[in-house]
């Protein structure tokens, strides 16, 4: 695990996950984001980052970077791993209407994170995926 200022970079491994959680959280208190807007972006950040170490990595080493920044009243988060590419962002909605028993276990990491964000891009790189999501630093409500 490494950390460079705003952008941390750890191994493909779910025991990395609350090294993340935390280092966003941390980032955006540095940035004065609100409670509500932090708990959101930490969700948000926590669910792609775990789909990628479930998902795209498979098993495989790798490694996850996170990036956090603020531009226009908004904290930017950038992931960026170099797992096969996958867009979430084409990804369709779960149909949440039906009872638990009918749906099928899990796909919901996405759904949520779409909630979470004010906006969610992908673009692929010449080194793997990126994903920016936005999060206005401040709800109107909480700290």
């Amino acid at each position: 695990m490494t950390q460079l200022g705003n952008i941390l970079r750890v191994e493909a491994d779910l025991t990395r996950l609350a090294a993340v959680r935390q280092f966003v959280r941390e980032q955006a208190r540095l940035l004065s984001a609100s409670d509500e807007a932090t708990d959101d972006i930490v969700t948000a950040v926590d669910e792609l980052v775990t789909n990628s170490i479930i998902h795209g990595y498979r098993g495989r080493a790798g490694y996850v970077e996170v990036e956090v920044e603020a531009s226009a009243g908004s904290m930017i988060v950038r992931l960026r791993d170099q797992a096969p590419k996958f867009d979430p962002t084409i990804v369709p909605d779960p149909d949440v209407t039906l009872p638990l028993e009918g749906r099928p276990k899990g796909g919901l990491g996405i759904y949520l994170s779409r909630l979470s964000t004010d906006g969610l891009t992908y673009r692929r790189t010449a080194d793997g995926n990126e994903l920016t999501l936005s999060k206005q630093l401040t709800t109107g409500k909480g700290g």
